[in-house]
């Protein structure tokens, strides 16, 4: 199971520079705004949160909430993306750390952060149940996790062919790399059940006691099909310790 980890990371150090190009302009594009009414849903409100966002990518999340004035920390097993959400953190010129981390082993204490937030990210976990049991206990009590994610491994099968424009990032992905990727996901399909029922089951496992299903999601963020629209409906999970 540890080898897929190394197959997701490898992936992602190929596209880790093009990610950042992308989502600099995303954060300069109005789903910033979007994503933002999306986080005010959940997040309590009128003091500043300590925010881990896990799977940080090249740091997108952490630098929208960091530009909201809250201490914001990025994690993300791919050391390349590290590298680049550095980059673009100092390129925006917000103030959020960012380091190497397992997102399924974090390392940090319990009861450390007031709000988890991820992206795209649990999909891609072989050990899911055991991250949302960490995530649990770095959680503080009263603490939320806002889950953005699909069920991409069904998807691969289900997904209706939609016509991209030229600039989208999947247009810009080489062969070897969208094979690769297909490869992946058909392998974490073999572990995998109906989401997001399946994950509402295992945080309540996990210990979260009230835990909000958004399938709406996607139709706000993703209303037009541009350069960052997401063929897969996305959800969202809203997770309170």
């Amino acid at each position: 199971m540890e080898l897929i980890k190394h197959r997701v990371s490898h992936y992602w150090s190929h596209r880790a520079e093009g990610f950042e190009t992308q989502r600099l302009r995303e954060f300069e594009s109005e789903k910033k705004d979007r994503w933002l009414a999306e986080f005010r849903k959940y997040l309590p409100q009128g003091r500043t949160l300590r925010v881990l966002d896990i799977g940080t990518g090249t740091g997108f999340f952490a630098c929208i909430l960091a530009e909201q004035g809250h201490e914001t920390t990025g994690i993300d097993l791919t050391p390349d993306m590290v590298e680049h959400a550095e980059h673009m953190a100092a390129v925006l010129g917000l103030d959020a750390s960012f380091q190497v981390m397992d997102a399924e082993n974090p390392e940090f204490e319990p009861e450390s952060f007031d709000v988890l937030v991820t992206r795209n990210l649990t999909w891609t976990l072989p050990h899911i149940a055991k991250a949302y049991q960490e995530w649990y206990r770095i959680l503080k009590p009263g603490g939320v996790l806002i889950n953005f994610d699909a069920d991409y491994c069904a998807a691969l099968e289900d997904e209706e062919e939609v016509e991209l424009p030229d600039n989208h990032a999947h247009k810009l992905v080489p062969d070897f790399l969208t094979k690769e990727n297909e490869a992946i996901t058909m392998e974490l399909s073999a572990y995998q059940q109906p989401r997001p029922q399946w994950d509402v089951q295992l945080l309540v496992e996990a210990g979260f006691e009230r835990i909000c299903v958004d399938m709406g999601v996607y139709r706000r963020i993703y209303a037009e099909i541009d350069e960052f629209y997401n063929p897969t409906p996305i959800f969202t999970i809203a997770a309170y310790k």
